[in-house]
This record gives structure tokens, sequence and C-alpha cells, in this order.
């Protein structure tokens, strides 16, 4: 029953970082503010980023430490990303 919260959070988590990267990317679209497309890309990242580290030691048969490590790279990059976004200069 615990795994089966465990997924069902993943899913909200996967599915809120999904909605905020559509909702950044249609504001890019509208606006064309390039910023808006560093947030998008951030949110894919970090939600991919979130989730893979199970998919990875679940079905890949990695190390929970090399998944670990992979995952965190995703949402780190994510990270930065959203981070430019914040500091790059506005057209």
């Amino acid at each position: 029953m615990q795994e089966l919260w465990f997924v069902a959070v993943k899913l909200l988590t996967i599915a809120l970082g999904f909605l905020i990267a559509y909702q950044a990317y249609r504001g890019y679209q509208r606006n064309n503010a390039q910023t808006l497309l560093y947030v998008a890309i951030g949110f894919v990242l970090i939600s991919i980023g979130g989730v893979l580290e199970g998919l990875l030691v679940e079905v890949s048969g990695f190390s929970l430490v090399e998944a670990g490590f992979v995952a965190s790279l995703l949402v780190t990059a994510g990270m930065l990303s959203i981070l430019y976004a914040l500091y790059a200069p506005n057209p």
C-alpha cells in the first residue's frame, strides 16, 4: 500500500511539473518571451529527474546511487535553466 501512495505522489509531481512547463511554454509563444522557454525547459527537466530515479532502479537495474546521480544531474540542469531565466537580461 505504501508503494501505491509513493507512485501516486510521483505521478502528481510529474503532472504538476508538466502543467507548469506547458503554461510557461504557452506564455513563451504568446509573448515571445525567451525567458519563459527556459522556465518551461527547467520544469520539464526537474519533472523527469524526479521520476527517473525510480524507473532506472526498477526497470534498468541501475544501483540506487547511480540512478540518484542521473536524476540529480537532470534536476540540477532544470534548476540552472530556471535560474538563467530569472537572471537573463530582457531583450
